[in-house]
């Protein structure tokens, strides 16, 4: 139990402090859990669009740090939502998490802005990420590397993204760039459907 309680902290406690302290929106209309638009797909896609977005279909690749020759094209697609600034800086986030009503992980990560400790020595925005209870991570810690891949993007050709446990998922450096008060792309707090729950 001891043992319990001295990983809870430091693994769950982000999580746990976001669950008591967001209350679900009362919203109207459809809801459906985040990570299954299906009929709502293109009602995502036009809610991207109408608040200034671009709609991304991105494959996962794994071995992306090596020649992209040797890139290993995973199986599936997921849809993001890609918010561009005059200054060029991007953030992406999954469709379905910008369009859910309800609260997701990633959304609730996206508003507490949580400082970044700085407790290990890789990639800030990947060690945020699992920081905050999630992972931008494929195959575990290892240089191979890999990401979810629009081949046709010169920017963010591969772009890591932070995927919670409910699945949830969003661009790992617009999220720690926020954590500093810095906005990339867009301000989510005027695109995420779901409200922060933290101005009220």
């Amino acid at each position: 139990m001891k043992r319990l309680m001295l990983v809870l902290p430091t693994c769950s406690a982000l999580v746990l402090a976001l669950l008591v302290s967001a209350q679900p929106a009362q919203a109207s209309g459809n809801k459906f859990a985040n990570t299954d638009i299906g009929a709502n797909a293109s009602k995502a896609e036009k809610y991207c669009v109408r608040h200034g977005g671009e709609v991304d279909v991105r494959a996962p690749y794994f071995n992306t740090n090596d020649d992209r020759s040797n890139w290993l094209r995973l199986s599936g697609s997921r849809q993001f939502c890609k918010f561009t600034a005059k200054d060029g800086s991007r953030i992406h986030v999954e469709l379905s998490t910008l369009y859910s009503q309800l609260p997701t992980l990633a959304a609730l990560a996206y508003y507490a802005k949580v400082p970044y400790n700085g407790s290990c020595n890789g990639n800030p925005a990947s060690c945020y990420c699992s920081q905050l209870g999630g992972t931008d991570l494929f195959g575990g810690i290892n240089l191979n590397g890999g990401g979810w891949v629009q081949k046709s993007d010169p920017i963010d050709t591969a772009l890591e993204a932070c995927i919670f446990p409910d699945m949830s998922t969003i661009d790992s450096w617009g999220l720690t760039y926020h954590s500093f008060g810095i906005i990339r792309g867009k301000n989510l707090e005027k695109a995420l459907k779901f409200p922060n729950p933290y101005t009220k």
